[in-house]
Parts: structure tokens; sequence; C-alpha cells
């Protein structure tokens, strides 16, 4: 993936090409339209500027100027309050805080089964993988309240659900007929050009294949 075109930065976005945490990254800064540059690199093997930067080599990191982050959530708060158009979280506090709380709870009952799936053995991904598509069809209600995810508008937790379902098909993970208002969601979540301006080839090659 290119630099994310738009306003002009001098922000250096770490990233590896398939991490989801990554993707949540680039969907907004996709979304604003923010110049970034993309450095691609291995978890396993991240390159030596990266560890001065931050002790605990981990990726996503994101670098602007003097600021170094590496905790997605907090880079996709700090980029929303930095470049504040279009707005991906509600101004008023009570709304902001429902919003926060609806993405903990997406990263705690849906992100909690991505490493198993990833990276455990056939019988804990096997495992994960029912308990991530669970999860999802037990939400179905939610998918169909809004246009977008509890709201009319794109938001951080549209960033945050999207990448996975988008990532369902390689997960081997199928949805019943009875949770096509998931599907619907998300052909219309993935038909956005910033969700698309977000992929890197590798990802793409997910629903390719």
């Amino acid at each position: 993936m290119a630099a994310v075109a738009g306003k002009r930065s001098v922000m250096t976005l770490y990233t590896t090409p398939t991490c989801i945490h990554s993707h949540r990254v680039r969907i907004v800064l996709a979304e604003k339209g923010i110049g970034v540059e993309i450095e691609e690199s291995s978890a396993e093997n991240p390159p030596e500027d990266l560890l001065t930067l931050n002790p605990y080599g981990t990726l996503p990191t994101l670098v602007d100027r003097d600021l170094v982050i590496y905790e997605p959530q907090v880079m996709i708060e700090y980029l929303d309050e930095r470049f504040p158009h279009p707005p991906l979280m509600p101004v008023d506090p009570v709304s902001r805080a429902q919003c926060r709380l609806a993405v903990w709870q997406m990263l705690s009952d849906l992100y909690c089964f991505i490493d198993d799936i990833e990276n455990g053995s056939e019988r804990k991904a096997s495992k994960a993988r029912k308990g991530l598509r669970e999860e999802l069809i037990a939400s179905t209600d939610v998918f169909a309240s809004k246009k977008f995810f509890l709201s009319d508008d794109f938001s951080v937790m549209d960033a945050t659900v999207a990448p996975i379902l988008w990532r369902l098909k390689k997960y081997g993970i199928e949805l019943p007929v009875e949770a096509a208002v998931i599907t619907e969601y998300a052909n219309r979540v993935f038909e956005l050009d910033a969700f698309q301006n977000s992929l890197t080839d590798a990802e793409l090659e997910m629903r390719d294949s």
C-alpha cells in the first residue's frame, strides 16, 4: 500500500501488510485523507529504527514528529482529535463514552478470538472460529439498527468491526442466512472509498482467493 493521499504530513505508520490492528488505523487514516508514510515490516523482525522509537517493538506504531504511539486505539483517538474532519467519534461526552464502550466491547468480545485463529493450534483455532461466528450472529440486531454500526454515519466503531468482517473468508467463517444483515452491512462498508484505500495488496488477496 502506498502512502495514503491527502493532507501533507510527516507521520509514519509502521505496519504489517495483514495486521488487523494496523488495518483499523489505516482505515481511519484513509477516511480522513491524512498523508502518512507507510513502512511495512515484520513483527518477528522489526527494523532497528522502530526498536529505537518503540521499546516494545510492536506493530502498528505511529510516529508524528516527536510523538510515538504504539497502542492502536490511542492512535485512532489521537488522529480523530488532531484531524477533526470528518469526525469519527461523537462530540458530546455521553455519546463519546458510549462509542468508546462499544469499541471496547468489540475488542473484548470479538478481537479476543483473533490471535487463536491466526496463530493458535488447529484445536484452538477451530474453537475460536466457532466463538467468533457465534458472537457475530448474536449481534445481528445491532447491525440492523442503523446504516452503520450503531450510527447513521461512519465512525471508529465501523473501523473496528470492518477488518474482522473482511477477514471472515480467510478465517473460514461463513455466516448463516439469518445473519444476512451483517453481510449487507459489511458490503456497504467495503464499498466505501476509504475502506478500499486502506487495504494492502495482501489484504485484497484475502477475498480474491
